[in-house]
């Protein structure tokens, strides 16, 4: 009797082991679940508070466009929006601002419309990595990252006899880039590289100029082969709190004629493609949207969103 009552007691007691192991397994379950649930609500909320600061700056650019045919930093598209409590103690705040993506050294014009490397504009990169201490063959092995071509540009480019190298192996798309984030998968190149070349550059359709009333003097400086914009950019800044600087007519005073005639196309005061970074707050959830917007004659469209990063 006493061996079968011990025999009971620790049946029993296994059983209550069992049974709260699978309710805490339950609960457990249920409680991710309810907070896949609300993160599920909370991103959808984000994105349609997103979509909103992206119609809002849709609305910036239009009456932009209907007062003036430059863009320059002085511009009320310009100005910082918010953060700002969307409904009055609800604890949702917004904030957004616009930036020119054609005030960057867009990489993808390191290719013609043919996909075919450019010497003059592979130059022109160089000059600029040099500008911010980082080596010049980045320029020759980014531009056949994105040719058409399968033969390495001189000793210091790289095809697909590198890329499947690497471990884990892969090729080179030898198309134009959507993300300037691109450049992480030259081997070598670093996250260190990266983010101090990332705010000087963009991914825009190849052919699409510089916007000299808004780059960087480093970026213009790169494109003349002069040191006069880049040496303080402070100061460069202040100057255009009053509109649009250096001209087109100031580039061309600075560079010999047959020069010009190919860098006229290169840049522009005017630009189609604009950068919005726009970060939502719901309560403790933080939320972050990064849209490319294009300009068009019927109005302004995205034509790129990343989510969290840029």
């Amino acid at each position: 009797m006493k061996r079968e009552r011990g025999v009971a007691l620790l049946t029993a007691i296994i059983l209550v082991a069992l049974a709260t192991i699978v309710a805490a397994n339950v609960a457990f379950k249920s409680g991710m679940t309810a907070r896949r649930t609300s993160g599920a609500f909370l991103f959808d909320q984000g994105v349609q508070f997103a979509g909103a600061a992206e119609a809002i700056a849709a609305w910036a650019l239009r009456e932009d466009r209907k007062n003036n045919q430059r863009d320059d930093y002085s511009e009320a598209w310009a100005r910082p929006y918010g953060p700002v409590e969307l409904i009055p103690g609800s604890g949702i705040w917004l904030e957004a601002r616009l930036d020119d993506a054609q005030g960057r050294f867009n990489v993808n014009n390191l290719v013609d419309g043919d996909g075919v490397a450019r010497a003059d504009v592979i130059e022109q990169f160089a000059r600029l990595l040099e500008s911010l201490q980082l080596e010049r063959k980045w320029a020759v092995l980014l531009a056949d990252w994105i040719d058409v071509d399968v033969e390495p540009n001189g000793f210091e480019g790289g095809e697909d006899t590198l890329y499947l190298a690497q471990s884990p192996a892969y090729r080179a798309p030898n198309a134009p880039i959507v993300s300037v984030s691109a450049l992480l998968a030259l081997p070598g190149f670093g996250i260190e590289r990266y983010q101090r070349l990332a705010p000087y550059i963009s991914a825009l359709p190849p052919g699409t100029p510089l916007n000299v009333c808004t780059a960087a003097g480093v970026v213009i400086d790169a494109l003349t082969d002069e040191h006069e914009y880049g040496l303080d950019e402070e100061r460069l800044s202040k100057t255009r709190e009053s509109g649009c600087f250096p001209m087109k007519t100031d580039l061309q005073a600075k560079v010999p004629a047959d020069q010009w005639a190919k860098l006229q196309y290169e840049v522009a005061d005017r630009s189609e493609y604009f950068r919005l970074r726009t970060f939502v707050s719901i309560g403790t959830t933080e939320f972050a949207l990064y849209s490319l917007l294009k300009r068009e004659a019927t109005g302004v469209r995205p034509i790129l969103r990343t989510y969290g990063t840029d």
